[in-house]
């Protein structure tokens, strides 16, 4: 029988793996909200059982938004341990590859530990803003593994089987406005770090009997809607210097698109302040959070790209410049001169 070690994993079927860590990902932030939105945080108030020592949810409302985004964390599950297998089965097997997929591992045992506890500790409100920023690094790293898996890559001299990234990193901007999309990244975990503050001491703590933060909702929503439009305005302000300075259209793109984002999060974030945050709208807020964070991962992934290292081919050496062969064995002596007449 082929044993698993024989196996081996395309290139682009490993990707498409990536692909849906990265759509799983997203996925279970959204889900998650869904179980908090509509108050469900406590539906299966044991953990791993759901309730009474049973696995599965009674026939209860909450229980069964709280169960269902269970069984998608186990769906994710499945398809974070397959990437980091096949990672070790790819046709060309890449360190960093292998160590991103391995984190996706790491980032699943870390999530469920934490939600076990965020179970057990009914909701706390620390311990459910953890669970969220550690929600987003995990898709971040997912983000990093489907960039690197699709970079050009050429093998490691005298290891058969092993690949490294090939080529040569050019940048398409210049370093001051790399630098400020590097600053966005800082920006968008400030927002985000903001706005689960904002969720902590909002209404929608997942259950009724959840504990709130006591601070005053209009003062963190404050602070949090502040750091978003700074985000904003570092975006507008980056994208203005790189229009100006004649930037790759690639970048531009991606540029557009994240402005796009997190204006759109934006106009979000205000309706919901002014509307008094119904359940409907702070849904579509958290996908819109997602979406800003794909984005700037994105935008900030697009500033470099990799060219091929082009090796000029050896030129030919000049006949005229070779010496002359010397006579010995093997070697045919060269004619002697003829004789001159006369002599």
């Amino acid at each position: 029988m082929t044993t698993i070690r024989q196996r081996r994993l395309s290139p682009v079927a490993f990707r498409r793996l990536c692909a849906a860590a990265v759509v799983g990902l997203s996925l279970i932030i959204v889900t998650g909200a869904a179980v908090r939105l509509t108050g469900s945080g406590l539906g299966c108030p044991d953990w791993p059982t759901c309730a009474d020592g049973n696995v599965v949810a009674p026939w209860q409302w909450h229980a069964w938004v709280e169960f269902g985004n269970r069984l998608v964390t186990v769906a994710l599950s499945v398809i974070c341990v397959v990437a980091a297998l096949a990672a070790l089965v790819r046709s060309t097997r890449r360190r960093d590859l292998t160590w991103l997929a391995f984190g996706l591992i790491g980032g699943l045992a870390a999530e469920t530990v934490l939600g076990g506890i965020t179970v057990l500790e009914k909701l706390a409100p620390p311990f459910v803003m953890a669970h969220f920023l550690l929600a987003v690094a995990f898709l971040a790293d997912a983000v990093m593994l489907y960039h690197r898996a699709g970079l050009p890559e050429e093998p490691v001299p005298g290891r058969p089987g092993r690949a490294r990234v090939s080529g040569q990193v050019v940048a398409l901007v210049g370093r001051d406005q790399a630098r400020l999309a590097r600053l966005m990244l800082v920006a968008t975990v400030v927002v985000i770090t903001f706005g689960t503050l904002v969720t902590s001491t909002g209404p929608h703590g997942g259950s009724p009997q959840a504990p709130r933060f006591a601070f005053s909702l209009h003062d963190v929503a404050q602070l949090h809607g502040s750091s978003a439009d700074v985000l904003v305005l570092l975006v507008v302000v980056t994208l203005g210097l790189m229009m100006r300075s004649g930037v790759a259209p690639s970048v531009l793109r991606r540029g557009e698109w994240l402005l796009a984002a997190v204006v759109l999060q934006g106009a979000i974030g205000y309706s919901l302040y002014f509307l008094g945050d119904p359940a409907p709208l702070t849904e579509v807020h958290v996908t819109g959070a997602v979406l800003v964070v794909l984005a700037v991962l994105r935008f900030n992934l697009g500033l470099a790209v990799r060219a091929p290292v082009v090796r000029a081919p050896l030129a030919a050496p000049d006949r005229r410049s070779l010496p002359a062969p010397a006579a010995g064995r093997g070697v045919p002596a060269p004619p002697s001169p003829a004789p001159v007449a006369g002599s």
